[in-house]
C-alpha cells in the first residue's frame, strides 16, 4: 500500500504539460509539436484523448530538435541523429555535432529579378540600397526575357 500512495505522489508532482504550454516553452506553434510527433522528432503525448499531455523528456527532445535545426540540419538529419543512425567515420567514433568534417552550411538570400532569373546573395555580403535593387531588377528584367519572345539580339 505505501508504495502505491508514494507512486501516486510522485505522479501527481510530476511535471506535465499541455500541447500549447511546451510549444511556448519550445518557442514553436502547437502544429509544429503535432508535425514533430508525426513525423517521429517527438514521441507520441502521454495518455489518451483530452488527459493527453507532455513530460519533461518532451520538452528536453523538442530543444534538440530546434538546436539541430538552428545548427543547419534538416529534419531527415536530425531523424538520424535521435536515432542514432548517424554514420560514424573511419576511428569508429560517432562524429559530434561541432565537428568540422560536417557539411558547411551558410545563410544565403535569394531574391528573384525576373521571371526565371535569380540572384543568390552571401549571408555575409551587404545589400544594397533598394533603390539600387530596384535598378537590377529593372535591367535584368529587359535583358532577360523567355526564349519564345523572338528578340535574339
Amino acid at each position: 500500500m505505501r508504495q502505491l500512495l508514494s507512486y501516486k505522489t510522485a505522479m501527481a508532482d510530476a511535471v506535465r504539460y499541455a500541447i500549447g504550454d511546451l510549444a511556448d516553452l519550445g518557442g514553436v506553434s502547437r502544429r509544429t509539436v503535432r508535425y514533430y510527433v508525426q513525423e517521429g522528432l517527438l514521441p507520441p503525448p502521454l495518455g489518451v484523448g483530452r488527459g493527453n499531455h507532455y513530460g519533461p523528456e518532451h520538452l528536453d527532445q523538442l530543444l534538440r530538435v530546434k538546436e539541430l535545426q538552428e545548427r543547419g540540419r534538416s529534419l531527415d538529419e536530425i531523424r538520424r541523429v535521435l536515432d542514432g543512425g548517424e554514420p560514424r567515420p573511419a576511428g569508429g567514433r560517432p562524429r559530434s555535432l561541432d565537428d568540422a568534417s560536417d557539411v558547411p552550411r551558410a545563410l544565403w538570400r535569394r531574391l528573384s529579378v525576373a521571371p526565371g532569373v535569380e540572384l543568390h546573395i552571401a549571408g555575409n555580403v551587404r545589400m544594397p540600397a533598394p533603390g539600387r535593387l530596384q535598378e537590377l531588377v529593372t535591367w535584368c528584367r529587359q535583358h532577360f526575357r523567355e526564349a519564345d519572345d523572338g528578340d535574339d539580339e
